[in-house]
């Protein structure tokens, strides 16, 4: 359970920062980068060279990085597992997904003995970190696209056999299914997520920016901003959130910013990698 999700790290935070940096462009880059062109990139992000060699080692220690030498100089590469974590959240943090009012949704149902109160209590953390909501304390919802990864969680955890999976459509509640739903997930909680975040990021330039260092990092801090909200936001159906939700305002700003900063930023770090010693010429970089 190590490196399945990001919930160690909190956004903002030095280790969150990097875990962001490493997932945008790590595996661009070739699948490894110097330890100096890291240390350079979290400088952009006014976090001193010393907090960084820390939060390296803590990854490692986490199973996200593993240190590789090539070409003589000292560098990371993610673990499989790492990669493999990066690739689930790549479908999160830039394809977020909304229901529909006709979609079918995802029922979990399960009974983990108190003897195996910590897995119990890892399976409940996972599964509100991924947006399922709780009907019960054994008994959980998510939209039906979630279902892979419920899956995922309880195979990591060991639990297929004391879960079972439900697919139903709308749930048929007694009084008004927005209030009901109100009771399964924290909404005000959420709403919130979207709200700071479009009052932070909403007078970005989206237009043409440049390949420069502002350009970085306003797009990796608002990236490791933005991360969090498509995992605990599930995106329910309009029939289930109040009139005057945030999401879709939220969720606009966010790809126009990723329109807009995701190349220039990315050709900023290639220059870091090509005067960090040519070390980007020698190892092959991935990226056109």
């Amino acid at each position: 359970m190590s490196v399945l999700d990001d919930t160690f790290s909190r956004p903002g935070s030095v280790v969150s920062l990097l875990r962001t940096t490493i997932g945008l462009y790590l595996r661009q880059c070739g699948g490894w980068m110097p330890a100096k062109s890291l240390t350079d990139l979290m400088e952009v992000l006014d976090v001193p060279v010393e907090l960084t060699r820390t939060a390296l080692t803590r990854l490692k220690q986490k199973g996200v990085l593993i240190s590789e030498v090539k070409a003589g100089t000292k560098g990371f590469a993610l673990t499989d597992a790492a990669d493999m974590m990066y690739s689930r959240g790549d479908r999160r943090i830039n394809f977020p997904r909304n229901m529909q009012p006709d979609d079918s949704w995802c029922l979990i149902s399960f009974s983990v003995p108190e003897a195996q109160r910590e897995r119990r209590h890892q399976l409940r953390r996972q599964l509100s970190w991924i947006g399922c909501g709780t009907v019960a304390p054994g008994l959980w919802v998510c939209p039906d696209f979630l279902r892979e990864e419920v899956n995922v969680i309880l195979k990591d955890l060991d639990l297929q056999r004391q879960a079972v999976l439900f697919t139903t459509r709308t749930p048929e509640v007694a009084g008004d299914l927005r209030e009901i739903v109100s009771e399964w997930w924290d909404l005000d909680y959420l709403a919130g997520l979207h709200k700071d975040f479009c009052t932070e990021y909403g007078a970005v330039e989206t237009e043409s920016v440049p390949a420069d260092s502002d350009t970085f990092a306003t797009y990796v801090k608002c990236i490791d901003r933005w991360r969090v909200i498509p995992y605990v936001d599930p995106g329910l159906p309009a029939t289930c959130l109040p009139n005057d939700w945030p999401g879709g305002r939220c969720i606009e700003l966010f790809l126009a910013i990723r329109r807009s900063h995701e190349r220039p930023s990315l050709a900023f770090v290639q220059t870091i990698l090509q005067e960090d010693s040519g070390v980007a010429t020698e190892v092959g970089m991935a990226v056109t």
